[in-house]
């Protein structure tokens, strides 16, 4: 492909894409086809010669297409929103034109400089205090943009292990590392995200997960007592996980209640805000960030709930050198000489090579500015009181979590068997799409706010396929 074909195939890609937008809402959200459909329409090997591409895009359509399932989708209500906008989606254009691998600040000063900029507006944004951002006085901290929150939480679990084992060392200096990483125990609760678990796994220390309240939080006197008794056991306590926003049911742990714990006992708390946090840019909502400056880590999923396109997780610390600590390694083939006055991320995760994030994490902020991000995000709290509303007013269904964000809870009153067969039922029909999760030992559904432009006939039209899905089932019964 030349220069030339390469201008033509963008703008008709481009309005390819833009006509997927306009038109979404006539798909089903969810595909028709059974595993394996792709293998019996694509050829068992490469082809040996180019092909055009009006041929490629062809398949594309006709191939690809039916097995996407449409996170875009106004009837979309499963896991969380994804984050997807115009002004994102140039940004990772503009990423991925230049080819930027960003590892280090002579690799790309403006890679490395955007990053640290753009963090610390985001910081700020959501209320963190200044101990977090890059360029206050006097702060060691600052931010970072990782893939994930998954990466967020290993390489947090990562730099704190070092740490403990550092702190152990001093008491036992001949002994060996995996004999005191063996000690070590690391405490989140039963609504932690699953990365919290494969992250201990990968770290090689034991996770104590701990048992929440009735509104699903970790509790202060929970987490004390399980540390005072694994004390006892000879255990070595270094790490607690909290959640602002379970992926479950919304719910917060209470950070002012676990901060002065982790404070006491000299352990490393890490927040993970990956939905509820990108909530804080909203000043009314940062009630729930009470406690925040006895975090040592904290992130948010700006991918989440803030109209930038995957992968794009920020994660800040309050003490950058700490946390490097146990990341940095000099060869001298990346060598450069502004290492000593400027920041390199690569000591910041796992992967050397770096992309270009933080354009289009500047291009949403730019493009919506701090009032729009609150007005996008307010109107989906405010149609999950809505929905929330709708479910409390009908007496065949029940609510099931505290509503703070955009997910609401709720099953019909009965079995568990039941709830399993209304959601079935709903998401085969495809004119919905929800998913389930078990809270305490009920199978409930999750109803997210998802679709961008998400308005109160949205609501309308979702309540009226689970009623009429409801009264099917029964009349079925």
């Amino acid at each position: 492909m030349n220069v030339e074909e390469y201008r033509k195939h963008a703008k008709d890609l481009v309005d390819f894409m833009v006509d997927y937008y306009i038109n979404i809402g006539q798909r089903r959200v969810t595909p028709t086809v059974e595993p394996g459909y792709l293998r019996q329409l694509i050829p068992e090997s490469a082809p040996e010669e180019a092909e055009p591409w009006e041929k490629i895009m062809n398949d594309v359509k006709n191939i690809i297409m039916p097995g996407v399932t449409h996170w875009l989708h106004p009837h979309f209500h499963a896991f969380f929103p994804i984050g997807c906008s115009f002004p994102s989606l140039l940004g990772e254009f503009l990423s991925d034109g230049l080819a930027v691998n960003g590892f280090s600040w002579a690799a790309s000063p403006c890679c490395t400089e955007l990053e640290g900029i753009v963090l610390d507006w985001l910081g700020e944004m959501i209320g963190l205090p200044d101990q977090f951002l890059l360029t206050k006085p006097g702060s060691k901290g600052g931010g970072v943009l990782q893939i994930s929150a998954s990466d967020c939480n290993f390489v947090v679990l990562l730099a704190a292990r070092h740490h403990a084992v550092k702190a152990m060392k001093r008491n036992d200096p001949t002994a060996e590392d995996g004999a005191l990483m063996s000690s070590l125990v690391a405490y989140c609760s039963s609504e932690a995200h699953s990365c919290v678990e494969k992250a201990a796994k990968i770290c090689l220390v034991k996770l104590s997960i701990l048992k929440t309240d009735e509104k699903f939080r970790l509790r202060g006197s929970t987490l004390e007592e399980a540390v005072k008794r694994d004390k006892k056991k000879g255990y070595f306590p270094f790490f607690v996980a909290a959640t602002l926003g379970t992926t479950s049911c919304g719910s917060c742990d209470k950070i002012d209640e676990l901060g002065p714990i982790c404070e006491k006992y000299d352990m490393w708390l890490h927040v993970d805000a990956a939905y509820g946090g990108n909530a804080m840019i909203c000043p009314e909502m940062r009630y729930l960030l009470n406690g925040i400056e006895y975090a040592t880590s904290f992130n948010v999923n700006p991918t989440k709930w803030m109209l930038v396109c995957y992968d794009c997780s920020a994660m800040w610390v309050t003490d950058r050198y700490k946390f490097m600590e146990c990341l940095v390694v000099n060869p001298l083939y990346l060598a450069h000489d502004q290492q000593q006055l400027a920041l390199d991320y690569r000591h910041w995760g796992v992967p050397l090579s770096r992309r270009f994030r933080s354009l289009k994490l500047w291009f949403t902020i730019r493009s919506y500015g701090i009032r729009g991000l609150q007005q996008y995000i307010r109107n989906h709290m405010q149609l999950a009181k809505v929905f929330e509303q709708k479910v409390l007013d009908d007496p065949q269904f029940e609510l099931k979590n505290e509503v703070h964000f955009g997910l609401v809870c709720f099953r019909m009153k009965g079995s568990n068997k039941l709830n399993e067969e209304l959601l079935d039922f709903i998401n085969k029909a495809g004119e919905l799409y929800m998913v389930a999760t078990s809270l305490g030992k009920e199978y409930v559904i999750r109803y997210c706010i998802c679709y961008a432009d998400a308005s109160e006939q949205n609501i309308n039209y979702a309540w009226d396929v689970i009623t009429r899905a409801a009264s099917k089932l029964l009349a079925k019964k």
